[in-house]
């Protein structure tokens, strides 16, 4: 039996990487060489939360077999169920100092907190929501998907109908979530300053760490009788149910479970960017969360948060340096990594791994081979 290393090496370097970036931006002078500013830790605090997002997609994509492209709709929504909570905060220090209504319903004239707000000031509630307000749209969704024997591709573009309907209601101003500008100028998050620099710290760790017991989580489940069954019916559905299992029930609990992983990633993106509107909804980020699979490895769960991380660090880079350029190193990215790297990077390292030979024992000598059978036969009698 093999020997599990992708797990402590992956969450080592999670939670090593993120307590190394802490120290070096709280513990060193600015002037030090080894400073890390601020704005890096808010950086990979964004791409941490980007990952849970791809690891949600690789565990339905990866091991379901569900090519979900709408998946930003629930990391979405989680954020702005956070932000629900982090308007709330503001209370009387908003620009029309009303303690009970936040700025952008009072400009445009509503009168009372709307029914779907109740409770949002309450971090208790708001954390419920994170999870339910997904995974409930997760598992109506995909009650109605699965049990019709919708696959393939009509799955695939009902998932982004579902993301792009979503960004449309969301633009409105009637909706009550702020509309095209949604919610923004954050104060504090239970009574920490959202831009304190300690606050700023500590979420990222909490990202780093939430990550890292959603890898664990997903890396049990999938390696486990269920995940066996969860493959299955990913390669074989039809021999599957032929068999006697429910793939619809399976696919439909490792939906909304992603569902709710992604939430938990918006919800923890939301105060470190200080913004959540309905451009988080678009099609594409749906679609970026692929490719972050695609090139890390799908089916790898490790791979997964390696392509978020090195696609997004280099969009940042890219968007600085080049602007027009990006959008055509994305492309040109997915269309290398589909010709020249099908498995993703983690994936064509293992297999490669897999293919080198392996160590034999040293050859035993004439005598050593003899020794054995000398000892196992009997001694002259007398």
């Amino acid at each position: 039996m093999r020997r599990d290393i992708h797990s402590p090496l992956t969450v080592g370097l999670i939670l090593g990487g993120a307590l190394l970036l802490a120290v070096l931006d709280l513990g060193t002078a600015a002037s030090s060489a080894l400073h890390v500013p601020d704005f890096v830790v808010s950086l990979v605090g964004k791409y941490l939360c980007y990952a849970m997002l791809a690891l949600a997609v690789d565990l339905v994509w990866g091991f379901a077999g569900i090519l979900t492209l709408g998946h930003a709709a629930f990391f979405a929504l989680g954020g702005y169920a956070m932000g629900m909570y982090l308007m709330r905060e503001i209370g009387a220090r908003g620009v029309y100092a009303n303690p009970h209504l936040p700025d952008f319903m009072v400009f445009i004239g509503w009168k009372q907190l709307p029914w779907y707000w109740f409770g949002s000031n309450h971090f208790w509630f708001a954390m419920i929501l994170v999870a339910l307000v997904p995974g409930l749209l997760a598992f109506v969704f995909g009650f109605l998907a699965f049990r019709s024997r919708v696959t393939g591709v009509y799955l695939s573009i009902m998932t982004q109908a579902l993301t792009y309907a979503l960004m449309l209601a969301f633009f409105r101003n009637d909706m009550g979530f702020g509309g095209n500008n949604g919610m923004t100028d954050f104060k504090d998050i239970i009574g920490f300053p959202v831009n304190a620099r300690t606050t700023e710290v500590g979420l990222m760790l909490l990202s780093a760490a939430i990550l890292a017991a959603q890898f664990l989580l997903a890396r049990w489940l999938v390696r486990s009788r269920f995940g066996q069954v969860l493959v299955a019916v990913r390669d074989a559905e039809s021999r599957t149910r032929f068999l006697g299992y429910r793939p619809e029930s399976y696919k439909l609990f490792v939906f909304v479970l992603s569902a709710v992983m992604a939430g938990i990633g918006g919800a923890l993106y939301v105060p470190q960017v200080g913004i959540i509107n309905p451009s988080e909804f678009a099609p594409g980020n749906s679609i970026e969360a692929v490719i972050w699979v695609a090139l890390g490895g799908r089916g790898t769960l490790s791979g997964a948060i390696l392509g978020a991380v090195l696609v997004n660090f280099a969009k940042s880079w890219l968007t600085t340096a080049f602007p027009g350029l990006w959008l055509y190193a994305l492309g040109g990215l997915f269309i290398a990594v589909t010709l020249f790297l099908p498995r993703g990077i983690v994936g064509s390292l293992a297999a490669g791994l897999s293919r080198l030979p392996r160590p034999s024992a040293a050859p035993l000598s004439v005598a050593a081979r003899a020794e054995p059978a000398r000892r196992a036969a009997p001694e002259p009698a007398p």
